[in-house]
């Protein structure tokens, strides 16, 4: 652990720190400097296709990543910074090919948390910063959390639990809209209440932002969705179970109630933590329930599926 001085100093020296935001904790880095940019693909181990979200504590610095004018850019940062919003927007020469996967644009981001916003400040620098875990693992929501998968961090801010807890809603500009490239806190409704949504199809091939993956946000233990079907291929009595509202369909071995009022925002605060919770507990597998989707339930579900996409039960076919 280390204080805001001592991890703007990391920063300025090349090192990489683990800083909180409202989201998840981050895996920082001096976004300048290709060198910091590439220990956090070391630490993380993390492809290289895979670009980095730049964090920025004022417009100043935006302007300084991108030579785009367009005046929806000022809309939404009116709108939703600082906050869970990332902007995928064309980069300028300043920003290195190792941030950006070698593509044409650089994802940027004011982050909500005040700790955050002073160490870009202290550091004198945008801030790199994907989620402090393991490339594919669960996300961080606390310190501790990035303590036990990356104790090679040079030094880790501490700023207790995360407020939102899921990543970043992720767009990008096209000219007749936005294009919701990761689903996050920022519904696409709010976002329609700003400016209106592209009706152009997404691209596919390599990533444009992060968490683009089938497989993302997953546990070292076995991760299921709930169905009906699952309990007669598995054994409750071996599982942990997340409960959205606290209706459990068996006998499980262990149950922890994320949001009894049925509360999305606070399901998706806390999802992580409980993930985290039974990969350390005496539990062989984790189930967990789905959850409406709407509103930030969307969300949600899009980290679920991913943590789930690589586990198969005992008799379901691949």
């Amino acid at each position: 652990m280390c204080g805001l001085d001592q991890a703007a100093e990391v920063i300025r020296g090349g090192g990489v720190v683990a800083l909180p935001t409202e989201t998840v904790y981050g895996l920082g880095a001096n976004a300048l400097d290709p060198m910091a940019a590439a220990r956090i693909f070391e630490i993380k181990q993390r492809p290289s296709f895979d670009p980095l979200i730049v964090h920025i504590a004022d417009m100043d610095q935006l302007y300084d990543l991108t030579p785009s004018r367009d005046p929806r850019i000022a809309q939404l940062a009116e709108a939703f910074w600082p906050g869970p919003l990332t902007l995928v927007l064309p980069k300028s020469e300043k920003v290195p090919d190792i941030v950006t996967s070698g593509l044409p644009t650089v994802g940027v981001r004011m982050p909500d948390h005040p700790m955050a916003l002073e160490l870009i400040r202290r550091a004198g620098c945008p801030i790199a910063a994907p989620s402090a875990n393991k490339f594919g693992k669960i996300s961080p929501t606390e310190a501790s959390h990035v303590k036990k998968h990356l104790p090679e961090v040079d030094c880790i801010l501490d700023g207790g639990k995360t407020r939102v807890g899921i990543e970043s809603t992720i767009i990008s500009l096209k000219p007749d809209g936005f294009q919701i490239l990761r689903p996050g806190a920022v519904t696409r409704e709010a976002l329609m209440q700003v400016i209106p949504e592209s009706s152009r199809a997404p691209v596919t091939g390599s990533p444009e932002a992060p968490g683009m993956l089938a497989s993302h946000y997953s546990p070292s233990k076995p991760f299921y969705l709930f169905t009906p079907a699952l309990l007669g291929q598995i054994d409750p009595s071996r599982m942990g179970y997340i409960s959205f509202r606290g209706e459990v369909p068996g006998h499980f071995r262990e149950v922890l109630t994320l949001s009894p009022d049925g509360d999305l925002k606070g399901y998706a605060t806390r999802i992580f933590g409980a993930m985290h919770y039974f990969e350390d507990a005496d539990v062989a597998g984790i189930v967990a329930e789905p959850v409406p989707e709407e509103g930030i339930g969307i969300a949600v579900m899009d980290r679920l599926r991913k943590a789930a996409h690589d586990w198969r039960a005992p008799g379901e076919a691949n």
